[in-house]
């Protein structure tokens, strides 16, 4: 599984995810994000990629100091 950068201009890509959320409230801004989700897991279609990227996202959820 890629963890390194992998996008051309992550700094667009991330001003483009900020602008898409931009003035909604805490719960569509989580709605528009699990959307946003589950539409880049359909275009990667790949099951175990997927599970993989869910292991990985919880992992570094996890090794974060509460």
């Amino acid at each position: 599984m890629k963890t390194a950068p992998n996008i051309p201009d992550p700094d667009a890509f991330y001003e483009a995810l900020l602008s898409a959320s931009e003035g909604l409230s805490e719960a569509q801004r989580e709605a528009f994000l699990l959307r946003l989700l589950l539409l880049l897991a359909n275009q990667v279609g790949d099951q175990r990629a997927l599970l993989e990227a869910i292991a990985a996202a919880r992992a570094m959820i996890d090794a974060k100091p509460r």
